[in-house]
């Protein structure tokens, strides 16, 4: 079973690289894929170009042998639409269980995604759930994904796709926006993310003003 858990990881930090382990031991797969976005539909572009961030994921795995990186978006032009994405992952994979990692935060918008009806044809949803976030009691998300979700994550072994699981996670409410404003106004953003990560930004004196 493969599974992918996509951001722009501007910067990475603790709040990425627990929950992505979170998945990888719940799920009981030899690796989850951390997936560096080029060009973000949904949001507005990183701060950082797509070969810094690249080189702060290099350094914030390294050692850690279950997670590794993906960074066929990187080498995608433009807009990093998931939907790609998992199109080329599937003709890679053939019937391998393919599984999306994602917050429940970017569950609850994921009907404005880029053709976001294929997805569910294309992988299984992994919602990481934080003990504060809930499942969307109503609304499309709920009337479409509630009837695919499934409670053991062996289920997800069982077929390609179009299944829904929620794993709970570790709860780190780190924000890259905080870090961000914390390195911009020249503060200490120790114990946040990992020290190599952070002692390449402040070398590299990135994010300041």
């Amino acid at each position: 079973m493969i599974c992918i858990f996509g951001g722009t990881f501007d910067p990475v930090h603790f709040g990425h690289l627990r929950p992505a382990l979170d998945v990888q031991q719940a799920l009981g797969i030899e690796q989850v894929h951390l997936l560096p976005c080029r060009v973000p539909a949904h949001r507005q572009t990183p701060q950082l170009g797509a070969q810094q961030r690249l080189a702060l994921l290099e350094l914030a795995i390294a050692g850690e042998t279950g997670l590794d990186i993906d960074a066929r978006e990187l080498r995608r032009d433009g807009p990093s639409y998931m939907v790609d994405t998992l199109t080329s992952l599937r003709q890679e994979h053939g019937e391998r269980p393919l599984c999306l990692a994602l917050g429940m935060d970017a569950l609850a918008g994921l009907d404005r995604w880029h053709r976001w009806e294929e997805i569910l044809t294309l992988c299984h949803l992994v919602v990481m759930q934080r003990p504060e976030t809930h499942w969307p009691r109503d609304g499309l998300i709920a009337e479409r994904l509630g009837p695919l979700r499934v409670v053991e994550p062996e289920a997800l072994r069982r077929r390609a796709a179009g299944a829904v699981l929620t794993l709970p996670v570790t709860q780190l409410s780190i924000s890259a926006t905080h870090i961000r404003r914390l390195l911009a106004d020249g503060r200490s953003a120790r114990y946040l993310l990992p020290t190599a990560v952070l002692e390449r930004i402040k070398q590299e004196n990135w994010y300041a003003h």
